[in-house]
């Protein structure tokens, strides 16, 4: 089965919709007999992602760097828990194990990294889907950005089209399991 590596936030943020689309997710990844692969934490949308694939059965890789552990309070009941050195080898950690990548809510460190692994693809180091869960429209600003940055001329349509997005857990895990499977 697949590993899905989810970036997402280390806060809840305010909407309970958002705390309900991670666990629904985690519980999915898990059911569906796949591993979660994530930031490692065990606060805030991380902690609920992990909580709910571990209360599931399923397997869950956390990759944090060590000066993050006290911050971002490293979740030690994992399967695995990857201690890395720096932000750097964190990303490059969680790429390694992955097979697709999602996005749920979160701050400016879950928009550099689903950027960078948009960017990584686009650039052909990669070939693994990726996509946005858009709980509550939280990304549809940023995908109307997206389509005006190919209206613009700064993006061409194929990239854009690399980005998935759906508004439930499954959805999101069904799209990005058939580009897998295509």
């Amino acid at each position: 089965m697949a590993r899905f590596c989810v970036y997402l936030g280390s806060r809840s943020g305010e909407h309970p919709d958002f705390r309900q689309a991670a666990t629904a997710l985690g519980t999915a990844i898990a059911e569906h007999g796949h591993t979660l692969v994530y930031g490692g934490a065990r606060i805030g949308l991380m902690g609920e992602l992990a909580n709910a694939t571990l209360d599931a059965g399923g397997e869950v890789i956390g990759v944090m760097p060590d000066h993050l552990v006290e911050r971002e309070q490293a979740h030690f009941g994992l399967t695995e828990l990857i201690r890395v050195p720096d932000m750097h080898a964190r990303k490059a950690t969680m790429a390694a194990n992955a097979d697709a990548f999602m996005a749920l809510p979160g701050g400016i460190g879950t928009l550099e990294e689903l950027f960078e692994i948009w960017t990584w693809g686009y650039l052909g180091l990669h070939e693994k889907p990726l996509g946005v869960l858009n709980v509550q429209d939280f990304y549809s600003p940023l995908l109307t950005f997206l389509d005006s940055t190919v209206s613009h001329g700064f993006l061409n349509t194929p990239t854009r089209d690399m980005l998935l997005d759906a508004a439930t857990p499954d959805a999101l895990l069904d799209a990005l399991e058939a580009r897998l499977q295509g």
